[in-house]
């Protein structure tokens, strides 16, 4: 249980696992072959994957290996031309993207954070993208990097994988796709067009901890050519080659990952395939989106509060709205923070929240293991009793 994969010498059985379940997965979204580590008859392809602990690390791997090939590009000696490097995400996309580009070196200046509204349900404008991008380029600098995501941490946006691969491509930009939390619904057909164009782009990365009832840490992270990423996280000292290594017939899943050691991650998603099966799976996420919809359809039911932003997944997005003469923008801000700080309080219900659009909004997410449309109904209760009761004390107070 203690092994320590860095080599496929040190631990063959750890990283065959790994390879195998990635592949597995890789085949319930329907990712084009040319992400795999196996292509059946035709043997091993250009692609391949890597099992990481968390998000923020397939997006520092991915950046580097983007840097690196924007850097040979342009004809930099070095990092001399770094400066000039440019990345590119919505102003939804998580915090960990930006916190990622500084530490490969980014100019914090060339980091763009793209403005989304309502008009695109808050998912990044492949028009404005280009926008942007195309005057970067006038200005002297060098588009590197695009990020795109399924399922924003605030909202579940969904950005159009397509569209901005093809405009990526006239910059000859990488693109990667973060689908940390949605890509576990893309498993089922009928999500799976969220994933649409995937084919071109370079790198995708989803956590099955996060909603494929997997333990924390499992991000899988494929790209299209793994010698991209190789190339500039190798590391052969002496003491670690050997023959296998030497053939070029393994893989050697160090050269993947920020450090060299690493753990038996392949194990335990190898152990939720194998015991739910791809159907199990599938009507796991079917049935959190079940319930979802349940308190969405509650919510629209109940004219005191509006839904946000169109649940995509298992994210309700929802507040109590102003209403009449008596509750402005900023009363209903104040009523959902006290709704939110009430429930949390109760320890039967816990809700986060976010900011869309200047408005304070509740976020409720279906995703536990163990929640049953019971536990739903019963926060839905809590939620109107808890509400009746903050707008009769305002009713009192006015």
């Amino acid at each position: 249980m203690n092994t320590v994969g860095f080599t496929w010498q040190a631990a063959p059985a750890a990283t065959e696992m790994e390879v195998l379940a990635l592949d597995w997965l890789a085949q319930l979204l329907r990712l084009p072959p040319s992400f795999m580590n196996h292509t059946g008859a035709a043997g091993r392809g250009t692609g391949g994957g890597v099992i990481l602990g968390t998000t923020s690390e397939a997006m520092l791997v991915t950046l580097v290996a983007a840097r690196d090939a924007a850097l040979s590009r342009s004809g930099s000696q070095g990092v001399s031309g770094l400066p000039r490097l440019a990345v590119y995400a919505a102003d939804q996309t998580h915090s960990t993207f930006f916190k990622a580009c500084r530490l490969a070196g980014f100019d914090p200046a060339n980091i763009r954070s793209i403005p989304t509204g309502p008009e695109t349900d808050y998912a990044l404008d492949p028009a404005r993208l280009l926008e942007v991008m195309q005057a970067d380029v006038d200005a002297g600098l060098v588009p590197t990097y695009v990020c795109a995501t399924v399922g924003t941490t605030s909202s579940n946006a969904v950005d159009p994988v397509g569209a901005i691969a093809d405009v990526a491509a006239v910059f000859n930009a990488w693109v990667h796709i973060d689908a940390a939390y949605a890509g576990s619904a893309c498993i089922c057909p009928e999500f799976r067009h969220h994933l649409d164009g995937v084919e071109r782009v370079d790198s995708i990365s989803m956590s099955p901890h996060k909603w494929l009832l997997t333990c924390l840490d499992c991000t899988c992270l494929w790209v299209r050519d793994t010698h991209r990423l190789t190339d500039s996280l190798e590391t052969n000292p002496e003491y670690l080659k050997n023959d296998a290594s030497e053939s070029g017939n393994v893989t050697d899943l160090k050269d993947m990952q920020v450090g060299v050691g690493r753990r038996f991650r392949g194990l335990k998603l190898w152990m939720v395939m194998r015991t739910y099966g791809s159907a199990k799976l599938q009507e796991h996420i079917r049935s959190d989106v079940a319930m979802a919809k349940m308190f969405e359809d509650a919510v629209r039911d109940d004219d005191r509060f509006e839904v946000v932003v169109p649940r995509n997944f298992a994210l309700v997005c929802f507040r109590i709205k102003p209403h009449g003469g008596c509750m402005t923008e900023e009363d209903a801000d104040e009523a959902n923070r006290e709704l939110m700080e009430r429930l949390n309080r109760t320890g039967k219900a816990y809700l986060a929240h976010t900011v869309v659009g200047d408005r304070f909004v509740l976020r409720f997410a279906v995703g536990s293991s163990l929640q049953e449309e019971r536990h739903v109904r019963s926060a839905w209760e809590l939620i109107n009793k808890t509400t009746t009761e903050i707008m009769q004390e305002q009713i009192v107070v006015e």
